[in-house]
């Protein structure tokens, strides 16, 4: 029996090692199918079916796996050279597909859709808004965090893709090729990025360029430099941020870093522009474009320290945050130096008929347009750290460019000769700064006894001026002191004393007198109309009163002259009308000859 059992046992392990043998070839070939199969997959390449692609590149992965634990197996290397050979061509064409999405799909955002933003075009804040049609959950429900939902960013990518983009770069990194998809992802977001501002209008500026440029090409640039800021801050940098979030979303990959990089170079032009006109050669033109794009800064610096929060970007963030100081630190020293550039002032423009000069136009201009940046002038003063009412800072500062004005507007004046336009000089431009500082805002600052003070003033000017310019005139028709010695006859004598020939004489005095003032008076120019006609009157008050008692007193002495006109040339009704003409300017002078 013994030889039987052995017998049985030898043909049971045989048939044992058979089925054995057959498992494991049926194994092998079920492997080699898969293999197979998923090779004619990969073949067609990722193109046209990425989900059965991406199964197909997993499933030969894990024949590859199989064939690695049967190290007896006599063709294992060589299918697993094979199968190797067959993965390292997936992982190109993967690498291929992804560079061949992220280049086709990286376009520069459309400048008029960003320039028309909110108001004309969709914007959404979710991947899928624009896919599903539907509305996005953030703009029904916005986050209380700034971080998660700094404003509605445009999508950049559409969701098809982007979910290929997501699958690409998953199986990439997971291949090994972290460095690759880095690499094609950065370049290709950094030129469309590039690509968007310049479409925009943004334009690397060196600081020559910007001394170069005429200040109104500054000031259009400037206008548009702030506009670009808050499209970049509000619109394209966020949308980076989210899609390489999206696009890397679960993966372990330096997000930061790649933002970093492909932001870097756009936001840095933009940046640079900043810096070169805040460094350019400073003048009080400057000071409102300096307080628009330092209000524009501060404004986005949330958005700022949001988008740049990590380390990688930290160089990004300083930029900013360094040229927002640098901006205000040159507005403020702007601001403060305005009062020393008014009160140096030595432009050479001669004012030869005593109008407003073109210096106390511009400081007023300047002064008025002040109060369209009160908000951004009361940061500015905040920065003082002087604790005290930014209100009464301002005050202190427009109180000090206003006498810094007249100090300069009295050295002015000691241009003329004749103290009488010097007296018209100064009284208009004192008066145009009061009435200037009454139909602003100006006056709540100053105060109603910084008005009150330089009305006084303009008084003062005003009386000043009808000494030194009609004193003598009005002098020519008093006859104190003036009686006849008695060598006249009786005819010849008034009922005063005074002789014909005096009388006479003094008609002539006043004549020529009157002309001369006249004529002189008649080019100078009060362009007020209210202090024009308060001077007129205020002559006639003193001189027509001592005229019309002349004529009435002493006129009848000339009266039979041969040439009485000659000596009464004017009647009272005809000086008042000619003091009518004076102070109208040169073109009435003009008219006149």
């Amino acid at each position: 029996m013994r030889p039987i059992q052995v017998s049985r046992q030898a043909a049971q392990m045989a048939h044992d090692n058979i089925d054995r043998a057959i498992k494991a070839a049926n194994d092998i070939l079920a492997q080699v199918v898969i293999a197979r199969e998923a090779e004619a997959t990969i073949l067609k390449g990722p193109h046209q079916d990425l989900e059965s692609y991406l199964k197909a590149v997993g499933h030969l992965k894990e024949v590859a796996d199989f064939f690695s634990l049967k190290e007896n197996f006599k063709s294992c290397e060589r299918f697993l050279n094979d199968i190797n050979i067959l993965l390292s061509k997936s992982s190109l064409m993967i690498e291929g597909e992804f560079k061949k999405l992220m280049i086709t799909h990286s376009k520069p955002v459309d400048p008029d859709l960003l320039l028309c933003w909110p108001s004309k075009h969709q914007w959404a804040s979710d991947g899928d808004a624009e896919a599903s049609g539907g509305n996005s959950g953030d703009s029904k429900h916005p986050s209380k965090s700034l971080e998660t939902a700094i404003y509605m960013t445009p999508i950049l990518i559409i969701p098809r893709i982007l979910s290929r983009l997501h699958a690409l770069a998953q199986q990439l990194i997971q291949d090994g090729n972290q460095q690759s998809c880095y690499r094609i992802y950065r370049d290709a977001r950094s030129s469309a990025l590039g690509m968007s501002l310049q479409k925009l209008g943004v334009e690397k500026l060196s600081n020559d360029d910007v001394e170069r440029m005429q200040l109104d090409a500054l000031e259009a640039k400037i206008g548009k430099w702030t506009q670009f800021m808050r499209i970049a801050m509000r619109l394209l940098l966020p949308g980076e941020r989210k899609l390489c979030d999206e696009v890397f979303d679960g993966i372990s990959f330096n997000k930061d870093q790649c933002f970093a990089e492909l932001a870097g170079t756009g936001v840095l032009t933009l940046l640079s522009f900043g810096d070169a006109f805040a460094e350019s050669k400073r003048s009080p033109e400057k000071l409102f474009v300096l307080m628009d794009m330092y209000e524009v800064m501060h404004e986005l610096r949330p958005e700022i320290e949001v988008i740049f929060k990590d380390s990688f970007c930290s160089e990004i963030r300083e930029a900013a945050l360094g040229l927002m100081k640098l901006l205000k630190q040159t507005a403020q020293e702007t601001f403060l130096g305005f009062e020393e550039v008014v009160e140096k002032d030595t432009s050479k423009t001669n004012v030869h008929d005593g109008t407003v000069h073109p210096l106390t136009i511009y400081v007023i201009n300047h002064v008025k347009f002040l109060f369209d940046y009160q908000s951004t002038l009361k940061l500015l003063f905040q920065e003082f750290e002087t604790g005290s009412d930014t209100e009464f800072e301002l005050g202190v500062v427009l109180t000090k460019i206003m006498q810094a004005l007249q100090n300069n507007l009295d050295g002015k004046s000691k241009q003329y000769k004749d103290p009488a336009l010097m007296c018209i000089f100064l009284a208009n431009n004192i008066h145009y700064m009061v009435m200037s500082v009454r139909r602003s805002e100006a006056k709540d600052v100053l105060g109603g006894d910084w008005i009150q003070r330089h009305r006084r003033i303009v008084q003062q000017n005003a009386n000043q001026y009808k000494r030194v310019a009609w004193g003598k005139v009005v002098q020519t028709l008093s006859v104190q002191g003036a009686s006849s010695t008695g060598t006249s006859a009786p005819s010849d004598l008034s009922s005063s004393g005074v002789s014909r020939a005096m009388i006479k004489e003094r008609f002539k005095s006043f004549n020529m007198q009157f002309e001369e003032l006249h004529a002189k008076q008649s080019l100078w120019t009060i362009p007020d109309q209210e202090l024009r006609e308060t001077l007129r009157l205020a002559i006639a008050e003193v001189l027509l009163p001592a005229y019309r008692s002349f004529v009435q007193r002493f006129g009848n002495l000339v009266e039979n002259e041969k040439k009485p006109r000659k000596y009464l040339k004017y009647s009272p009704e005809g000086v008042d009308q000619l003091l009518g003409e004076l102070f109208e300017g040169q073109q009435s002078g003009e008219q006149k000859q």
